[in-house]
């Protein structure tokens, strides 16, 4: 949901977009050095077992820690796995599962496509042992503004620091314009989100304005909460990534 309601677009891909690969820069040795990118739907995400259950536990966990999202949940209120599907599933979502065979990799590119459905990547783990992390994608605004989207993003908190962040960020200029939009807006990045601010400075997302006062935020050390003012991000997708712009 936003300030308009619930936000629907036409011309979405009628199939699913291709699987990719993404590489990692190892910190250290048997580290993953990749990471497979899944493109899901509301459906396609319920055909697969525990995905969505997975995915609203750590999501809910995130508004709790009531530090990166604007959502807040109150005491004694339960964020449920409707509100969980409408908000993250409303259109088309990136599960990044991590690789397992550095063999399947070799010889690949950054972005490659792959032919390897999310069930023989999981290989046989649990969704908490191999997803990386995932994003949303949808419009920004309604009709004659829906080509512009949004997205959020979300990395369980056991596989923080391992560098999937990178990946799903750089994974967003590839399927963005896929999804049939021409450029992204984020909304809310709060100035002390350092990891995620450096994330899309990097990848040349333009600060097109600073939000003062714009999150309530619990602190850090967990001692209360302060106001903290937030970046709004743009950037054009590159036109050349999708021959419909």
């Amino acid at each position: 949901m936003s300030a308009y309601g619930a936000i629907s677009r036409a011309g979405r891909p009628t199939s699913p977009l291709p699987t990719t690969v993404w590489h990692l820069n190892p910190k250290a040795a048997g580290s993953p050095t990749y990471v497979t990118l899944h493109h899901l739907t509301l459906s396609t995400a319920r055909e697969r077992l525990g995905l969505i259950p997975y995915l609203h536990t750590s999501f809910a966990e995130e508004l709790e820690r009531g530090m990166t999202y604007p959502q807040e949940i109150l005491q004694g209120e339960l964020y449920t796995r409707d509100m969980f599907e409408t908000y993250w599933l409303a259109a088309d979502a990136l599960v990044a599962i991590i690789g397992n065979d550095n063999t399947f990799v070799e010889g690949k590119a950054d972005g490659s496509v792959v032919d390897i459905s999310i069930d023989d990547a999981m290989n046989g783990r649990t969704w908490a042992d191999c997803i990386a992390g995932t994003y949303y994608v949808k419009p920004n605004y309604p009709g004659r503004s829906s080509h512009i989207c949004n997205a959020g993003f979300l990395i369980p908190t056991a596989q923080r620091g391992r560098g999937f962040g990178a990946a799903l960020a750089r994974s967003y200029l590839y399927y963005g314009p896929r999804l049939g939009y021409e450029a992204s807006v984020f909304n809310l990045v709060y100035v002390n989100n350092v990891a995620s601010v450096k994330l899309w400075e990097a990848l040349n997302f333009t600060k097109i304005g600073r939000l003062p006062r714009a999150g309530r935020l619990k602190k850090a050390d967990g001692e209360g909460e302060e106001y903290v003012d937030a970046w709004i991000f743009y950037k054009q997708f590159d036109k050349s990534e999708n021959g419909t712009l």
